[in-house]
């Protein structure tokens, strides 16, 4: 079904609680989130992307665009931390980088996750791509701790499944690190057994074990059948269902399928980010062919911004010919300042895209700066939850004010807190940024330090590219936002 030529019926009944907005039949919310896309790569974001998005393009005429919201971290194991748990990741252990495929659980074992929440309240959840916030391996020998031996007969513990989600399909970490295998619920589908070499940029992917059954340019499809398929069996239950689906793509390795391959002017990256929305706009078909769409929440975001930069000794990198070619003018974040794992907007300032029929204006666009951790305090809102632990979502706001009218009520959202891939940290609070340290703090040179001086003060407003650093000139916006940053730090929460 091409859901691009068929018109979505609206029209459900809200009832609005003192929690927030809750629809007839409580909602159902599927959370979709890409493997650092661009800012820029969507044609609703950037009217010059030369990539085709008809299913975002779509779905932001259909709901709300928000322009400044930002994932919590700007590489992907923080944020993903951040987005299941409400809480920002740098307050854990985890002060920079990410895991990898057999690295041990971020999360703690007591720390209640929006999947648990939503479980209490009556929900089914479902988790359904990449997890990448660790996992307990039967490892047999850790001689060598990127490439352990695992006994894969052996149920894995503290995955998803013990993190508050019914079921789970996905695979342990991103597209390039291995073990390349599907796990369902506890277990590999099919033990690896195949020794991949390392293969070079730009289809990038580290040496490791894969299984037969895992082939690289399917994975997309095989997630898009598994969500179909829990779509249609929890639809058909009547009950609510909550669907995490972090995509693994348009991360490296660069592997678009057949159907897309040089279908755009952007080279191999721009098709695989067309994968990418066509592989939402399969999910969106589901809802649809499942009578859903009228009571389900869609939030379409990225993870970071996107590893795609246009600089001089890009080709050593991450770029094949054809996208050097194509980004010569441009690149993925535009036009923010900087890449994924930097501290400037390019590598934490993402696309977010809502779709709620009824509650939603069609159409609608939001500037207020969000961020990836309001997800938890959202979900409980939409489910009518009456408040949150104090030992939970510490970090998480309510968005439904904002999706029923484009504007915060009488409790605004705390500053919020940038953390780039080295762990340098940055705070927005309405149009000034402060960051504190010397340079991106990830891949732009010069990287800096962090806490080193000078600092750099940006008005977001009038300087989306964060090139006129106002540091010198505000000493008393500095003062205030270092206090409120320190007071972040200090207190352990910003709700």
């Amino acid at each position: 079904m091409n859901r691009l030529k068929r018109p979505i019926v609206l029209g459900f009944l809200a009832v609005f609680l003192a929690s927030g907005v809750v629809a007839e039949a409580r909602p159902n919310i599927v959370f979709i989130m890409a493997d650092d896309l661009g800012y820029g790569d969507l044609q609703c974001y950037a009217s010059g992307s030369a990539i085709p998005t008809p299913y975002l393009n779509e779905m932001a005429a259909e709901g709300m665009r928000f322009t400044d919201a930002h994932s919590g971290s700007a590489v992907c194991t923080p944020t993903r931390y951040g987005v299941i748990t409400g809480r920002y990741s740098w307050r854990t252990e985890m002060k920079r980088g990410v895991l990898n495929g057999y690295s041990p659980p971020l999360i703690k074992p007591d720390r209640l996750t929006v999947g648990g929440m939503l479980q209490e309240a009556g929900y089914d959840t479902a988790c359904i791509g990449k997890w990448h916030l660790g996992l307990d391996w039967t490892i047999v020998d850790d001689s060598n701790p990127k490439l352990p031996r695992v006994d894969y007969s052996v149920p894995l513990k503290n995955g998803p499944t013990a993190r508050g989600f019914d079921y789970f399909f996905g695979i342990s970490a991103s597209l390039d690190m291995s073990p390349y295998c599907y796990i369902e619920n506890e277990l590999v589908t099919m033990e690896p057994t195949i020794v991949e070499a390392a293969s070079p940029f730009p289809k990038f992917w580290r040496e490791g074990e894969r299984s037969e059954d895992f082939v690289m340019v399917e994975v997309l499809d095989v997630l898009a059948e598994k969500a179909d398929r829990y779509i249609q069996e929890r639809a058909a239950t009547g009950e609510p269902f909550f669907l995490y689906m972090p995509l693994p793509a348009p991360h490296k390795p660069i592997i678009e399928s057949d159907e897309f391959a040089g279908k755009t002017e952007w080279g191999p990256y721009g098709d695989f980010v067309m994968q990418v929305d066509a592989t939402v706009g399969k999910v969106l078909d589901s809802l649809d062919v499942a009578g859903v769409t009228d009571n389900t929440l869609v939030m379409v975001t990225s993870d970071n911004g996107s590893f795609m930069y246009h600089t001089p000794d890009a080709a050593e990198d991450h770029l094949d010919d054809a996208s050097i070619q194509a980004y010569t003018e441009r690149d993925s974040n535009a036009p923010l300042r900087g890449t994924k794992a930097d501290v400037w907007d390019g590598g934490h300032r993402v696309p977010f895209i809502v779709r709620w029929p009824g509650v939603v204006e069609e159409g609608s666009i939001c500037d207020e700066p969000i961020c990836h951790v309001d997800l938890m305090a959202t979900c409980a809102a939409v489910a009518g939850i009456k408040g949150l632990p104090k030992d939970a979502a510490e970090d998480s706001f309510s968005l439904v004010p904002l999706l029923k009218t484009g504007k915060w009520g009488e409790e605004r959202r705390a500053p919020v807190v940038h953390h780039s891939g080295s762990g340098m940290f940055a705070i927005r609070d309405g149009k000034w940024k402060l960051v504190f340290g010397s340079g991106s703090g990830g891949r732009e040179k010069p990287a800096g330090k962090r806490w080193a001086q000078p600092y750099h003060l940006f008005d977001m407003n009038a300087d989306i590219g964060e090139t006129d650093n106002l540091y010198e000139v505000n000493p008393e916006v500095v003062q205030r936002l270092e206090a409120a940053m320190l007071e972040l730090m200090a207190e352990g929460r910003s709700r």
